[in-house]
């Protein structure tokens, strides 16, 4: 059933596609596609109009889910009944014209080999993104190992023609190596010296509380600079989504100023270095959407901010890395040791977490680990004090949200402020 409705949603997508003759700008990458997407659309609506911009809403970033943004319908699970009505729409925008906005901003996943050319195959991007990848990127117990993902990544820049846009992150050295050999321009993006579009004197400020107010930095490109400014955002992760986001304004003719203004409306999503408010005046970095070894490093880096204010980090298993999980699992440990105070490690992979930490010195007395979040969040609860900054992460399966609404300051608002 499913093969035949990726059959059917991809012919579909097609002739939409081909009679609506959308800007199409593509977003991959290994950490931080769905936080891009986001800073593109706010840059984008801002110039071109909320109705000119669609981008994927929720997790619609595969076969089934960009077909749908395409049509801009949501799905209808298992109901043939509802899946006929969702056609009747479809074909309604085939053989009539409706209002179809002029730029789709559509984040592409690639969980296994082919998912990518897959989309590509009915897609095609005037303008492609490439995020981050890392050395042990998600989802690679499924390839050979992490240069077949590099190469599925690639395949989205790989496609686009002489006018299009390939926009890089030159951070990452493995992407930086896709602009070799490209058709499409390059346009680069990244904190180091090397990049188009630059950010640099990036400083986080505080409020009186020591909650989150914003992260100011200086935009650059091509000797212009222009101060900048992310309202509720911790991290450089934010950064290069801010900056991508950026270089795409640029693509389509936007100045700094106007740029920078749109950023004002960008704000962190659920799960996403998202900061809440939690009990005994506690700050909660809620990362709970996913893990890689790439994003678990850059949200530990993140509490450094916080100079002397004691850090606890909840950390659950990092999967879909098969054979490197020992390996990745304890390059956190490692880190974790040398910020955190206390540790708590959900899953049986994170115990490779706890037993670095302790190797790098942190007293195993204030390690603690457990199987499940259920077992953990009581614990939690009673070990944190005033003022303590607390980061939960984990892969998306644990559900370490879990965690996050038993500490939360209103939990009645977890729907509100926590993935789901």
């Amino acid at each position: 059933m499913r093969k035949i409705l990726q059959v059917i949603l991809k012919r579909l997508s097609k002739i939409v596609l081909n009679k609506y003759k959308p800007v199409i700008i593509a977003v991959t990458g290994s950490v931080g596609k769905t936080s891009t997407k986001e800073a593109i659309y706010h840059v984008l609506k801002s110039h071109f109009g909320e109705k000119e911009v669609r981008r994927n809403q929720r997790n619609y970033n595969n076969e089934i889910g960009v077909p749908l943004t395409i049509f801009g319908l949501e799905t209808a699970g298992r109901s043939i009944f509802l899946w006929l009505i969702k056609f009747i729409k479809i074909f309604w925008m085939i053989i009539t014209k409706v209002s179809y906005p002029s730029f789709l901003v559509l984040e592409m996943g690639a969980d296994r080999p082919g998912d990518i050319k897959y989309l590509t195959n009915f897609v095609h991007p005037k303008v492609g993104i490439i995020t981050a990848i890392g050395e042990i990127p998600v989802h690679v117990e499924f390839f050979s190992g992490p240069d077949q993902i590099v190469q599925e990544k690639k395949t989205l820049i790989n496609c686009l023609d002489d006018n299009g846009v390939a926009i890089l992150n030159f951070d990452d050295e493995k992407i930086r190596q896709m602009a070799d050999n490209l058709k499409a321009k390059v346009l680069s993006y990244g904190l180091k010296e090397k990049a188009d579009v630059r950010a640099t004197n990036y400083d986080l400020k505080l409020e009186s509380d020591n909650n989150v107010s914003e992260l100011n930095f200086k935009l650059e490109f091509k000797g212009s600079t222009v101060p900048a400014k992310l309202v509720n955002a911790l991290g450089v992760q934010h950064l290069y989504s801010a900056l991508a986001a950026t270089a795409v304004g640029i693509t389509f003719s936007m100045n700094l100023v106007e740029i920078v203004e749109a950023l004002k409306e960008f704000q962190p999503l659920p799960g996403r270095m998202h900061v809440i408010k939690g009990i005994k005046n506690t700050l909660i970095i809620d990362d709970s959407y996913n893990a890689a070894l790439l994003s678990m490093e850059a949200a530990l880096d993140s509490l450094r901010v916080f100079g002397d204010r004691r850090k606890i980090v909840v950390l659950g298993d990092m999967l879909e890395i098969g054979e490197y999980a020992p390996e990745a699992h304890r390059r956190v440990g490692r880190k974790a040791a040398e910020i955190a105070d206390l540790i708590f490690t959900i899953g049986p992979r994170a115990k490779f977490i706890a037993e670095s930490a302790i190797k790098y010195g942190l007293d195993d007395k204030k390690i603690f680990q457990f199987d499940i979040p259920d077992d953990a969040r009581k614990i939690v609860q009673e070990k944190i004090r005033e003022g303590d900054v607390i980061l939960v992460k984990g892969s998306r399966a644990i559900k370490m949200e879990k965690i996050i609404k038993e500490i939360m300051l209103e939990p009645n608002k977890a729907e509100e402020l926590l993935v789901s």
